[in-house]
């Protein structure tokens, strides 16, 4: 049976989109800044690494985590086509789905999420000067519109630790401009 404090997450676009540097964002800002969670992060490598189809998981629990893997997802973070018709199929009925709207179409498969949240991540990047930005504004948008999974204050402190002075401020904008979006529906 499954732990109900078992959370799974996956970010999924293609080779270059940060989609490892967002999971391990998440990861550690949440099995270090949130109390009582713990967290797991594993990532594919190999030839999707370089252009095609790539993944971050990362697993939360309030309890010793004993499967580091996800399974069953319960958000769906989504930068590419590709990676959407790849990994669908793991997102559970009811799970939620984030995806960057100007890369994915969704289709059928889509339906079994209780929620659907779609954001112009790269155009927001894009309006800060560069696409290398649009990871950051999907972490501001999915920490807006989840309850619970991780703080504003906890990504904060990660990012200054992990990401390269002489670009900190630029992604610190963009997750504030991802938090601040507001969808169409």
């Amino acid at each position: 049976m499954r732990d109900l404090a078992r959370v799974e997450i996956r970010f999924a676009g293609f080779g270059g989109q940060g989609i490892g540097l967002m999971g391990r964002l998440v990861g550690e800002a949440t099995g270090l800044y949130e109390e009582g969670k713990n967290s797991v992060m594993t990532q594919s490598y190999g030839p999707e690494s370089r252009g095609g189809a790539s993944s971050t998981d990362v697993v939360v629990d309030t309890e010793d985590i004993d499967y580091p893997k996800a399974t069953e997802l319960d958000y769906f973070v989504v930068m590419s086509e590709e990676a959407y018709y790849k990994y669908i199929p793991k997102l559970k009925k009811g799970g939620i789905l984030f995806v960057e709207e100007d890369l994915v179409t969704l289709d059928d498969n889509a339906k079994k999420a209780k929620k659907i949240f779609k954001i112009p991540a790269t155009k927001i990047a894009e309006s800060l000067g560069s696409r290398l930005y649009a990871n950051i504004a999907m972490l501001g948008f999915v920490c807006a519109n989840t309850t619970g999974l991780f703080s504003e204050e906890a990504m904060i402190k990660v990012m200054k630790t992990k990401i390269r002075e002489r670009y900190i401020e630029k992604n610190l904008e963009a997750f504030k401009l991802g938090k601040e979006y507001k969808t169409k529906d």
